[in-house]
């Protein structure tokens, strides 16, 4: 009696396991299938960046030093030529006030009545009283020669002497062309080497070159800075653009005044517009992309530079078309019709989901996954 009734337990379970395993498999030869629909699809490049104010900028200094003053504060409002900061320059001023002697010198011996410009005017006027004088004296005793008075010897002596004091007289007047040409050189110089150092004692005033906004101090007061140091960074108040970076396979399709759908960590959840302004039209050969600059439409009400953003640049979109998602898509170029029929057709457009089909579908025909 129990040996029956253990045969028939096992028999109970045999049939059991064997309508389960049919049952798995029927399910497993079930293929899973959509009807070809017509819909829209977009293309867009990728791209990824960040916020920045407009005409931000790091400031740097010119010169060497050490940070002797911070003017502004972080989040000040800052206007055209305001000093920002202040680096030490007694070297500098006293540079100046060297070059300042210098030019009052040289001014001083430039001005009409100078003890230099006095001797060679005297030493020229001089010249030519005796110019004069001999002059005379040759040609009076010539005019007597000409009536045979007096000898030869002395017409020739006063033209010996005439002779000299034209030389003297005309060595005396370009003595005094060259002292004065080289004291406006020497004025001119003198000028030129306080403009700079008038030049390089404002370089250790740092200054603002637009109307703005301090975002940042990037070094404290005793630090030593260089021209390749940054010291702050600052930026128009509170108009930002998006900087981002395309990659350049994907360059060519970028245009001016393309819309992009941009998101960000700081607004979760959101889709921003934006507008494609400028294209950087050289490529970063680290990263090898380019970079392209873009505006809100309508930006949210608060943003601070160097926040992340990413974006989808729109290139074209096509409404009304068959479209088939991309899983479904054999090889690049068929499809699975009749649950096991591969079909070829001619794709176009595509975006992350869903590609276009040309040619080869239906509007309604079922496709199976594959």
């Amino acid at each position: 009696m129990y040996i029956i009734d253990y045969l028939w337990a096992m028999k109970k379970l045999f049939i059991f396991t064997f309508s389960t395993l049919s049952l798995l498999i029927s399910c497993k030869k079930e293929k899973e299938s959509i009807q070809v629909s017509s819909g829209n699809i977009t293309e867009s490049v990728y791209a990824s960046g960040k916020v920045k104010a407009i005409d931000q900028y790091n400031v740097y200094s010119t010169v060497n030093g050490v940070l002797q003053n911070i003017v502004v504060n972080v989040g000040d409002n800052i206007t055209k030529g305001q000093t920002l900061l202040e680096i030490d320059n007694i070297t500098s001023e006293l540079n100046t006030q060297n070059a300042r002697v210098a030019l009052d010198l040289s001014a001083e011996n430039n001005r009409k009545g100078s003890d230099k410009l006095e001797e060679i005017e005297l030493n020229v006027n001089l010249a030519l009283e005796k110019l004069e004088l001999d002059s005379s004296l040759f040609f009076r005793q010539k005019k007597l020669w000409e009536q045979n008075i007096g000898s030869k010897l002395d017409l020739e002596q006063k033209q010996l002497s005439y002779n000299n004091s034209q030389a003297n007289y005309q060595t005396a007047k370009r003595r005094l062309a060259q002292l004065k040409t080289q004291l406006q050189n020497e004025l001119k110089r003198a000028n030129i080497n306080y403009d700079i150092n008038q030049k390089l004692s404002s370089d250790y005033s740092i200054k603002s070159s637009i109307n703005g906004k301090v975002y940042d101090i990037l070094k404290e007061r005793g630090e030593l800075v260089t021209p390749q140091t940054p010291l702050a960074v600052i930026g128009k108040a509170d108009t930002f653009l998006l900087e981002l970076a395309v990659d350049e396979n994907d360059i060519i399709k970028i245009s001016t005044g393309q819309k992009a759908l941009v998101t960000m960590d700081s607004y979760k959840g959101q889709v921003l517009e934006a507008t494609v302004d400028k294209i950087y039209p050289i490529m970063n050969e680290r990263t090898r992309t380019f970079v392209v600059e873009a505006h809100f439409i309508n930006p949210p009400k608060k943003l601070f530079p160097n926040l992340s953003a990413e974006a989808n640049i729109i290139i074209q979109t096509k409404k009304n078309i068959i479209t088939i998602p991309n899983n479904y898509i054999i090889d690049g170029k068929y499809v699975l019709v009749n649950t096991d029929e591969k079909r070829e057709v001619k794709l176009g457009l595509n975006d992350y989901q869903k590609t276009e089909v040309l040619e080869g579908l239906k509007e309604s025909e079922t496709i199976y996954k594959p």
